[in-house]
This record gives structure tokens, sequence and C-alpha cells, in this order.
């Protein structure tokens, strides 16, 4: 009843003040650009509110997310400085500021890093506390994130990575109450749900058991927080080394690898978008993939043409095109116009993930353009302004860390400019 009074509501406004739909997509041609390089940075990336009041303790959470998103990604990295060796009241305040910074500068969607490595940023009976949540910390950091978040009105989105674990020196001291740790110990699934690789363990997403696992995690979340969505990265595959997985490719009987492999993240994608909506068709679930579709796809085994053009996969998806103008092989406007055509399906919102980090530094992978980002000012407020002329139906940024950044002012109030004017 209360979404049908809802719905109802802001169908009147929307009479009396004459508002059109101005979120239609810009649809162009442009071929495919490919290159080798790939990001390996920590990566990541809005909507005028038509539901403004927001009760956390209300059972019929309605969540809160907008037509237009304006959205910043909130890392691990952050919670070294907001979070380490705080009392409770001392993180409330630092959140606080944080919310407060990222609202002013005209943002109003949070992606809120919960899960980096198979660890968690909240109380979990799953997961193991992360590196900055102490035993001794007597609260739950993201309780009190979520209830911040809606003070400001922030649409809050609980960030995984679904398949990156631990180290092996850390998995070696956990607790063995705990799922990962007793894979680790059992020689039939070390080595076969979870594999090393270098120093660091990853999850296969080739067996039930494992997807069930990250679906499970992500059903503790949206079951104890009134988030208003889910949002996964671009860590699927960690390689394309044929001995990751040789066991289970074996078992399946399928002759196809890559085939296979892609089948695998469909199905990991559409468990935890099913596990979302099952809890609330409301709430969203968005993937943030390479700004790269080639690498999404023939590296990653991300099959990001699917998700862009069939339901059942996300709502809205985030390409990371951390890249300048002048990039050799993926030059930001091509690359945009690529994800475009691509997203043909009016159910997904097409996100562009764009960075601050790069501001003054040599971009390696950018071939002729590597300077473009030491040589030129103002360029995440040209791309901001780009994909809102575009009428693309928002703009992610990454990440808080590097955008408050003192030493980049003057680049933050350029870019806070454009975003405020597109409220």
């Amino acid at each position: 009843m209360k979404r049908k009074l809802l719905i109802i509501l802001c169908i009147v406004i929307s009479i009396a003040c004459g508002c059109a739909d101005q979120s239609e997509n810009l649809k162009t041609d442009s071929t495919g650009a490919v290159t080798l390089g790939i990001q390996t940075i920590e990566q990541l990336q809005v909507l005028e509110p038509f539901n403004k009041d927001i009760d956390d303790t209300n059972s019929d959470y309605i969540p809160l997310n907008y037509e237009k998103h304006q959205a910043i990604w909130l890392t691990m990295m952050d919670y070294n400085n907001i979070l380490k060796g705080k009392n409770e009241k001392e993180f409330t305040e630092s959140i606080k500021s944080v919310f407060n910074n990222i609202k002013s500068a005209g943002f109003n969607t949070v992606y809120v890093h919960v899960r980096p490595y198979n660890d968690a940023y909240y109380d979990s009976e799953i997961f193991p506390r992360a590196e900055y949540y102490s035993e001794d910390m007597e609260f739950d950091p993201f309780e009190i994130i979520v209830s911040e978040g809606h003070k400001e009105q922030l649409s809050i989105h609980s960030w995984i990575n679904p398949l990156r674990c631990q180290t092996d020196p850390q998995l070696k001291e956990l607790d063995d109450k705990y799922i990962i740790k007793q894979w680790y110990n059992d020689k039939s699934k070390n080595g076969t749900y979870i594999i090393k690789i270098k120093d660091r363990w990853y999850l296969n997403p080739a067996y039930e058991e494992v997807r069930d696992y990250v679906t499970s995690g992500v059903k503790e979340i949206i079951e104890k927080y009134n988030i208003d969505g889910v949002h996964i990265d671009d860590y699927f595959y960690p390689t394309q080394d044929d001995s990751f997985d040789t066991a289970a490719f074996k078992e399946s009987g399928k002759s196809d690898l890559k085939q296979w492999r892609t089948e695998n993240i469909d199905n990991l994608v559409k468990g935890v978008n099913n596990t979302v909506k099952s809890k609330n068709t409301e709430m969203i679930f968005g993937i943030s993939p390479q700004g790269n579709i080639d690498s999404d796809c023939n590296v990653l085994y991300a099959d990001v043409k699917k998700w862009c053009s069939e339901d059942g996969y996300c709502d809205y998806i985030v390409p990371q095109i951390y890249y300048g103008f002048e990039n050799e092989s993926l030059p930001f406007e091509k690359t945009v116009k690529e994800w475009i055509n691509l997203n043909t399906n009016e159910n997904v919102k097409l996100i562009i993930g764009i960075c601050t980090y790069k501001l003054g530094k040599e971009d390696k992978w950018a071939g002729s353009g590597k300077n473009e980002w030491k040589d030129n000012d103002g360029i995440p407020a040209k791309q901001a302004k780009y994909v809102f002329e575009s009428k693309i139906d928002g703009l992610a940024v990454y990440s808080y860390e590097s955008l408050f950044d003192d030493n980049i002012k003057d680049e933050r109030e350029k870019l806070s400019a454009v975003l405020l004017e597109n409220n």
C-alpha cells in the first residue's frame, strides 16, 4: 500500500510540475578498441530522490535510489583514516565529515567497500573482520555508515569483491570456524574451491557451493542493513592460465574453456542479482567492470555484452573508463560511445566511472597520451561534463581518498561545479 501511495504521489507531483523525462540514452555507432593494459590498482565508481522520508527501523524499508547517479567509491583505503584505531564516537564523527564532504560536492550515491578480501567491515558471522576493523572495536561501522548516510539523503550501496580472498599467511592464522579456513584445511577443496595465485587465494566460481558462499554473504548484508543497493567490481577470474581450474573443467564435460568460464561468471552474477531481488525488488544491483570491453570478455570472462543487453543480470553497470581523452588505445570519448552502443537494455542503467587518482601523474598504459594527466588541468570535470551532455544515466568517481586530497583542491572544485550544476 505504501508503495502504491508513493507512486501516485510521484505521478501527481510530476504532472503538477510539468516535468519531462530527460534520461534517454544517446546511441552512437563506433568500433571496438583493444588494449593489453589492464588496471591493477584498486578500482571502483545518481538520481533525484523520489523517496525522501527514510525510516531505518521500518521492516518495509524503501531503498533510496536516484534517477541520475552521481556516485563516489568509498574504498577500504579510506578506513585507514576514518576507522583504524577509533572508538565509536570518533568513527561516527569521521563518517559524518566524509558524508558532509560527499554531499556538498554534489554526489548522491556512495559505493561503500564492505568486503575487499573475503573479510568484513560489518558485523558478520560468515567472514572475519577486515584489516582496519579490529576485534576490540565494540561497534558496527557499517551500521553507522548506513544511518549517517541516510541522514544526508545519500544512497548507500554495499560494495564487495566476490572472488578475491586473503593471502596465504592470513589464511593460516584464520580461525577454523570460518568456511574459507575449512576449505583451506580440506585437501579436496584446497586447490579446487579455493586456488592460490602467487601469495593470494581466490574463490573458484565453477562450483555451485562456492557461488552459494558468495550469495550467502550478500544475503547476510541485505537482511541486516537497510541498504539501497549491492555493488561488485572487476575482480572476476584472476588468470587465463588453464591450470587454475583444471579439475573443475574436466568434471564439467565441456570443451570450450572460455565459454565455460564465462558461464560460471554469468551464474555468479545471476545468483547475486536473484539474492538481492528476493529480499527487496526495489533494491538495485550493479556491476563495475573494466572500461576495456575486450579485456572484460576475453581476460576476465565477464560477458558485459550480455549484461548490458539482457534482463536478469544487473540494474546498472559502471564501466571504469579511467582513460584520458588522448589515451592511444582507449580514448575517453570513443570508449564511452562504445559502452553507449553496448547498453541496449533500457532496464540497465549506464553509469560512467571516471578517476581522479591519475591527476598530475604519468598514465602508464596510455601510449602517446601518457603525459596527458600531467600536462592538462580539469580532465575529470571535462569528462563529467561530456557524460552529462551525452544524457547518460550517471557518473561515478574513483575515489573519495583521491578526490579529497588537499593537493587537488582546484580539480575537486571544478568537478564539483559540474556535479552541482547537474543535480
